[in-house]
């Protein structure tokens, strides 16, 4: 089923909800749809195009929001699905510095990799095998990393989220995958 980028009041994006909540959103008179997906819903007597980008009417205030929550979707989100030791298709999580040698699981500890480099590497450390990474692991930044790390994207959401620091994450995930 399609998602639907969910805008507060004051356009700041709250996340990212299936079509169905939209379409309730919408059809309730709680929020306005401000992008179209070029899908339309039916029902028996009417025919309504499916949103892609919603704004509530209402503020809603958010608490706060810590850092991004280390899963596996954001991870290879930031990675961009790509092992950080050859760059082939990610799809295992690896610790830099193993967990049996004191490595935390952290943001800056933890990249993708694929299964291979991922059962080459075992539980050395990089230097013992002469392995360089292709990019330093950091913590993503930025409102808009909570929705690129739900793991769906759509380009009409990227507007709305460039203010929030989407350029610079999209760029991080492009750059990683070319």
């Amino acid at each position: 089923m399609p998602h639907v980028l969910v805008l507060n009041a004051s356009y700041e994006p709250l996340g990212v909800v299936p079509l169905r909540r939209a379409l309730v959103l919408v059809l309730e008179n709680k929020a306005l749809c401000l992008e179209e997906s070029g899908a339309f819903m039916h029902s028996a007597t009417c025919t309504i195009p499916a949103p892609s980008v919603v704004r509530l009417k209402r503020f809603v205030r958010v608490p706060y929001r810590g850092p991004v929550p280390l899963t596996r979707r954001a991870l290879f989100a930031r990675d961009g699905g790509r092992c950080m030791y050859c760059g082939g298709v990610a799809t295992s999580v690896d610790h830099v510095i193993p967990r049996s040698r004191g490595g935390q699981h952290a943001w800056d500890n933890v990249v993708a990799s694929c299964r291979r480099c991922n059962h080459v590497k075992a539980d050395r450390h990089l230097l013992e095998l002469g392995w360089r990474l292709r990019h330093k692991p950091a913590p993503p930044t930025g409102l808009a990393w909570r929705i690129i790390g739900t793991g769906h994207r759509d380009p009409r959401w990227l507007p709305y989220l460039q203010p929030f620091g989407a350029d610079d994450a999209m760029a991080r995930i492009d750059g990683i995958s070319a």
